[in-house]
């Protein structure tokens, strides 16, 4: 995958491969929101124009928003003379939000019938490791932002999975986040399948509980390429180091592809067809972390190469307009299997140990999003104080 090259001929404007997308059973989904992007109409535009069917959002996007600039001044100075802290100030502009663009994608939302034009709200990333707090906390946003087309993101770490299988039994949406390794994956889909079973032998309905699993893919590629760079330099061995070399740049597809064979035979096969019939919506995989971190790699390929059936990809937006100019569109996700296994096979042959490369990803997601939401707080806090001594001052 290294030097292919980044970019191809651009289009015009009405040949959009975003929108081609959905003939391939993808939807794309913006990664961002602000204030200023649904004041101005940029976001709706985006949607009506731009073919975007869904959003999500994370402490890193609302830090930039929030504390950055000047858009919700006017809001957090009302919040601060109703003595609100800073966590609930947070809290109160980003559930606004989060409102205002369930209720622009909702048209998406009802021609769907249930099965697109979602937006998510993140648990905080401090209770990622603790299940009684990710249960109040999911509630808690669920109830406020009260939209059906909201999705509750909550990180599919070991805790988290028998919260999720409550949430959404209890007819709650759900994004699993920080989703990196295969077996992590299909406890998520066990949830969802096993809280649909639920609902099915107690006469709920099934077909608006709605669910994705975001499985994170460029940061893969970054760890393991990291590993094989050490590797590579540790070794006078020319035909170690081209072997080594061609692994550099494939996991991350590869680990996605097969987690995709593991999306088919788990929503395509016996136990979920009654589910089906029942009118159950699948889990559908969202592709998360797929812009390009290493400059080298053709800057859509994380797009082009996980192109399918019932797949989401969550873009920021630079990425978004870069696929829109040069995209390349047609069913890739579940081509060249073989060859996925073989590169995972292959990981292990050179002695890099992907369960632990995810595993440490997970904490580092965690601990990212963590020190997001910290600094997001502390920056909320800092324009409140400078806020109080204005009003005190004047």
């Amino acid at each position: 995958m290294a030097d292919m090259g980044k970019h191809v001929e651009g289009r015009d404007r009405d040949d959009n491969p975003v929108k081609a997308l959905l003939t391939e059973g993808q939807s794309v989904w913006q990664d961002d929101i602000s204030r200023q992007m649904l004041e101005s109409g940029d976001l709706r535009r985006a949607i009506e124009q731009g073919g975007i069917r869904g959003l999500t959002s994370n402490p890193t996007i609302f830090e930039k928003a929030i504390a950055s600039g000047t858009a919700y001044d006017e809001e957090v100075l009302r919040l601060l003379r109703e003595g609100q802290d800073a966590p609930a100030i947070f809290e109160t502009v980003e559930v606004q939000d989060i409102r205002d663009a369930c209720d622009l994608f909702m048209p998406i939302y009802e021609a769907s019938g249930g099965t697109d034009g979602f937006c998510s709200i993140e648990v905080s990333p401090g209770a990622a490791r603790n299940a009684a707090g990710t249960r109040v906390e999911a509630r808690r946003l669920w109830t406020a932002v009260d939209r059906p087309n909201l999705m509750v993101k909550i990180p599919g770490t070991a805790e988290g999975a028998a919260v999720i299988q409550e949430m959404l039994e209890a007819g709650i949406n759900v994004n699993i986040t920080l989703l990196f390794a295969i077996p992590s994956y299909e406890a998520v889909m066990e949830a969802y399948v096993t809280a649909l079973e639920r609902r099915h032998a107690s006469n709920q309905p099934l077909d608006r509980v709605a669910s994705v699993a975001s499985f994170f893919v460029s940061r893969v590629d970054t760890a393991v390429d990291k590993l094989l760079e050490t590797k590579i330099a540790e070794t006078s061995d020319q035909g170690q180091q081209r072997r080594l070399r061609d692994l550099l740049g494939k996991t991350a597809i590869a680990n996605a592809k097969l987690a995709y064979a593991r999306f088919q035979e788990m929503f395509e096969g016996e136990r979920f067809a009654p589910l089906r019939a029942a009118g159950a919506q699948v889990q559908r995989p969202l592709w998360a972390s797929t812009g390009v971190k290493n400059p080298a790699y053709r800057d859509t390929v994380y797009v082009e190469e996980l192109i399918g059936p019932d797949t989401v990809n969550t873009m920021p937006r630079p990425l978004i307009e870069a696929f829109r100019d040069h995209g390349v569109v047609r069913r890739t996700v579940d081509q060249d299997l073989d060859k996925a296994r073989r590169t995972i096979d292959e990981l292990g042959a050179v002695g890099i140990d992907l369960t632990a490369v995810t595993k440490q990803l997970e904490d580092e997601g965690i601990a990212s999003f963590t020190k997001s939401y910290d600094s997001l707080i502390e920056g909320v806090e800092s324009k409140r104080e400078q806020m109080a001594e204005a009003v005190a001052a004047g």
